[in-house]
């Protein structure tokens, strides 16, 4: 979607506190966008979208606590990143056909 917005101005804001039992979730990002949509879709109970901005694109979610989270992964060392690279260069050929990312 084109928004005339910067990828600068499209931001993804995430806020809670330590009482409310919901995150809030307001987002340009796409992929995130369609994960939450879905996410909502098959559970309404956990997850709803709460707003959007068709001019934007920006989208509103609030979620569960329990059903939200970041993943914090240690920085790959040189010989991690070496063996990754070599790993999808022999793999890249098995490439026919677009890749699915899996949802929430």
């Amino acid at each position: 979607m084109r928004t005339g917005l910067t990828k600068q101005e499209k931001t993804t804001d995430i806020w809670f506190d330590e009482k409310d039992p919901l995150i809030y979730i307001r987002t340009h990002n796409t992929d995130l966008k369609k994960r939450l949509a879905a996410y909502a879709g098959q559970h309404p109970d956990q997850c709803r979208q709460t707003d959007a901005d068709p001019d934007t694109g920006c989208m509103e979610f609030e979620i569960r606590k329990g059903r939200f989270s970041f993943r914090l992964t240690a920085p790959y060392n040189k010989e991690r990143r070496r063996a990754a690279s070599e790993a999808a260069k022999k793999h890249s050929g098995n490439l026919t056909h677009p890749i699915q990312k899996d949802v929430l």
